[in-house]
């Protein structure tokens, strides 16, 4: 199968990684050059999303040799980034070999004390989401209201959209996982948005 090897190129942000790219476009160092010729007649294909540039290859030794010729490329500008090592696609896993198997991340949240997906709730009338807060606790969810408005956390996306159905709310995933994708990307939002 294609492209089911890769390696994983992490650089200071996403300028970077169009800079590097446009590099390597440009042509390659004498040593990349020599290094490269090991991958001729093969397809080795490159993208990027964000800092992270991903060269990926049809098997092994291809990308093993891509590495190499990566590698030489970042020491040749001198230009700081973190490599992975090579990476295989387990498709019947639908993971790479260097992720951990079977791990859900909602678990991971899960035993942080966080909900891992949340259903958000805008009721007409601060007494309707009174009301509706009282029936969710009865029924053993601890939903946080702010005036008119409900937050109740479920430890999955089917439950929270059986929720978000019988309520007429919005599925999200948890607060804790979009403060932590917020840090990761420097882009702070710590707030709950409605309607």
């Amino acid at each position: 199968m294609a492209d089911d090897w890769r390696v994983r190129v992490e650089l200071a942000n996403d300028n970077a990684r169009r800079e590097f790219v446009q590099l390597l476009q440009d042509g390659l160092s004498p040593l990349g050059t020599d290094l490269a010729q090991a991958l001729q007649g093969g397809h080795v294909s490159i993208s990027g999303d964000d800092a992270n540039l991903f060269v990926y290859a049809d098997s092994r030794p291809q990308a093993e040799h891509a590495h190499a010729v990566i590698l030489s490329e970042l020491e040749h500008h001198r230009i700081v980034a973190t490599t992975s090592t090579v990476e295989h696609w387990l498709a019947d896993e639908e993971r790479w070999d260097n992720e951990p198997a079977d791990e859900r991340w909602e678990d991971d949240v899960t035993e942080k004390g966080y909900a891992p997906w949340e259903v958000r709730v805008e009721c007409r009338a601060r007494h309707e989401a009174v009301a509706l807060e009282k029936t969710l606790e009865a029924e053993g969810y601890q939903p946080i209201r702010q005036w008119s408005h409900l937050i109740i956390g479920a430890a999955t996306r089917d439950d929270a959209e059986a929720l978000a159905a019988r309520l007429h709310g919005e599925v999200e995933a948890g607060g804790a996982i979009v403060w932590e994708e917020a840090i990761d990307s420097h882009v702070v939002r710590p707030f709950v948005f409605f309607g």
